[in-house]
């Protein structure tokens, strides 16, 4: 995969995946009017090389959200990257991937081994949502890889 499919294209338009085409295309316009090259030709060329890059960026964004073919099929590999996604009331998700839970696993195991305590207490991290400012508390046992949630203000 290229750098550019593992940009969030969101994040990229300043927006989140509950936002409408409208809502979407409003962000994509503002951004092009700041960034785009033809307004920043009196700036120095470093700052109008890195606004012509933003744009380019920006625009690819749009590109692939603006389309609801390719809206859906960019949100379904996001989802797929994931191995544990829980819905927001907000209509964003809380995502945790397979890697992300392996490497806090063996952290805390390998804490818990050099503590001796060897308890099974739940380990876990805190996930914030994708769209707002919800998180949870992803908690599951060292010995059994099933995680489960509570939710945070």
């Amino acid at each position: 995969m290229c750098e550019a499919e593992k940009k969030d294209l969101y994040a990229v338009l300043g927006a989140g995946p509950s936002d409408s085409v409208q809502q979407l295309r409003h962000r994509y316009q503002q951004l092009a009017l700041q960034y785009h090259p033809d307004r920043l030709r009196g700036e120095c060329s470093s700052e109008a090389e890195s606004g012509a890059k933003k744009f380019l960026e920006v625009d690819a964004a749009w590109r692939i959200l603006s389309d609801e073919a390719t809206r859906r099929r960019y949100d379904l590999q996001r989802r797929d990257e994931c191995a544990y996604t829980y819905c927001c009331r907000c209509g964003g998700a809380f995502s945790v991937s397979e890697e992300e839970v392996e490497e806090e696993t063996q952290k805390r195991q390998q804490d818990e081994d050099a503590e001796g305590t060897g308890d099974g207490r739940h380990r876990g991290v805190v996930v914030c949502c994708d769209t707002c400012s919800l998180s949870v508390d992803v908690t599951w046992s060292l010995h059994r890889m099933t995680p489960t949630s509570k939710r945070h203000k």
